[in-house]
């Protein structure tokens, strides 16, 4: 069993893809017959809530949105998306006593590709995607029983108050990014456990 368990939400956290995020709803939702979503802040709404949830919500079919998803994801340009290469350092510290684990709406097949593409890859322990399960209280309960380690001693590092949301009502601890999607005021609203305004602070939770 590790020391503690970190589940690292992808998007927003690791990388900067929120503009190849939006874009591939939008192309996803135009093959199923759906209008675009109109605004970037209507965009970033959907994750008050889990994603799947809040377009399921909207009506539309999510099992025709994932196949269209899995079409689209291989043509898309990752070239736009950009690491948080500060989280470099702090992950290979982290990794040395700690599990980590990805857990994200994204597809696996895309996170990988970006994991490799950026040098985070040799840092997580195992990526649990859309693919594995739409509901994250579902992967954060299934990583902390294949990993063993009890609600204090796991924690959710994301950046939406959807996720923030989802890991409460899973038993663990949150610790929210302030240089993801959501901002701070938006994050605070929900008072996750931490705060986290730079990558090294992350270390801290590790103590």
């Amino acid at each position: 069993m590790p020391g503690k368990l970190f589940l690292f939400d992808f998007d927003g956290v690791l990388v900067d893809s929120l503009a190849l995020y939006e874009n591939s709803v939008n192309v996803c939702l135009e093959r199923i017959g759906w209008p675009p979503i109109g605004t970037r802040e209507e965009f970033l709404d959907l994750f008050e809530d889990n994603f799947y949830s809040a377009i399921a919500k909207r009506g539309i079919d999510v099992d025709a949105f994932m196949a269209a998803s899995k079409a689209v994801t291989p043509t898309l340009d990752y070239g736009i998306v950009r690491p948080v290469t500060e989280l470099l350092p702090v992950l290979a510290e982290m990794k040395a006593r700690h599990g980590l684990v990805i857990i994200s709406s994204n597809s696996s097949f895309a996170i990988r590709l970006m994991l490799a593409k950026f040098g985070f890859e040799p840092y997580f322990d195992d990526i649990l995607g859309a693919d594995f399960n739409f509901s994250k209280i579902e992967k954060i309960l299934y990583a902390k029983g294949h990993f063993g380690t009890d609600s204090r001693h796991t924690w959710y590092v994301c950046d939406t108050a959807g996720d923030i949301r989802e890991a409460r009502e899973a038993g663990v601890m949150t610790a929210a990014v302030t240089w993801g999607w959501h901002p701070r005021e938006r994050l605070e609203r929900t008072r996750p456990d931490a705060m986290i305004d730079k990558p090294g602070d992350l270390l801290a939770l590790c103590r």
